[in-house]
């Protein structure tokens, strides 16, 4: 599992004029079974994405953000093993079979 932290090296305004284009990316990547979560930071300086799967998938799929196509936004990937979770989050966890850090 990752969390892609976006941080927005653009203005606003030049955000703004993509986001219809990054949503549209979003429920995609939604549709297909990447994404699991996401938003915005609050201050708004970028956003947040909650995504599974290989991290070379991930990435190819990430360049193809239109913030990402337009050089608005940088990317940083970290990966983790979740262990434990909230009631109604099991579904996060890591399989029994895989050893958690």
């Amino acid at each position: 599992m990752f969390i892609v932290a976006l941080s927005y090296i653009a203005p606003l305004e030049e955000i703004d004029a993509q986001l219809a284009q990054h949503v549209l990316w979003l429920k995609q990547c939604y549709a297909d079974g990447l994404f699991l979560a996401s938003g915005r930071k609050e201050p708004r300086t970028g956003g947040i994405i909650l995504a599974r799967g290989d991290r070379h998938a991930l990435q190819q799929r990430l360049a193809q953000d239109p913030f990402a196509l337009a050089g608005l936004a940088r990317y940083d990937i970290t990966e983790f093993h979740p262990s434990m979770t909230a009631p109604g989050l099991e579904v996060l966890a890591v399989p029994a079979e895989e050893p958690a850090p």
